[in-house]
């Protein structure tokens, strides 16, 4: 695929200082293109479907909420803690904004954890982007997988 002026706008959003200080790429300093097709491979390998784990996360997220800011047991599988900011995170790809929302879901069983919020959900269902390496939200298909039992 090729870097289209979309997505190079995107990928100039994503700078630190520009939405987020630290920004989406972490320490990646590939094209945003290449990320992409990266992570669809390897959600690929590792057999998970996008919308699949959009679904399970958005179900985590919600179930979460209902702790009011405690961690919470859902389904007797995973344990919830969900956190609230003041304010709204714009889509660096220019298509929504975000409430301040994550989530920190662990895996009871083998405490295997990821962290995402509302924004991380709508790169990964829309825009298949997990961010850059080495980026706080980065979401790993690996740890995704073992943490949700996809």
């Amino acid at each position: 695929m090729k870097m289209s002026p979309e997505l190079k706008q995107a990928q100039e959003n994503m700078a630190p200082g520009v939405i987020t200080a630290e920004g989406f790429l972490g320490t990646d300093r590939r094209p945003l293109v290449d990320i992409i097709e990266a992570d669809e491979e390897k959600m690929r390998l590792f057999e998970i479907g996008f919308e699949e784990a959009h679904e399970k996360m958005a179900y985590l997220l919600k179930e979460g909420r209902r702790g009011l800011g405690d961690p919470i047991t859902v389904d007797d599988t995973w344990i919830v803690r969900t956190d609230e900011a003041r304010g709204f995170l714009p889509c660096p790809f220019e298509d929504g904004v975000f409430r301040k929302v994550t989530a920190t879901v662990t895996r009871r069983e083998t405490d295997s954890e990821i962290t995402f919020s509302e924004l991380s959900l709508h790169l990964l269902e829309k825009h298949h982007f997990l961010q850059g390496t080495g980026s706080s939200f980065r979401i790993e298909p690996e740890l995704l997988k073992e943490t949700l039992r996809l």
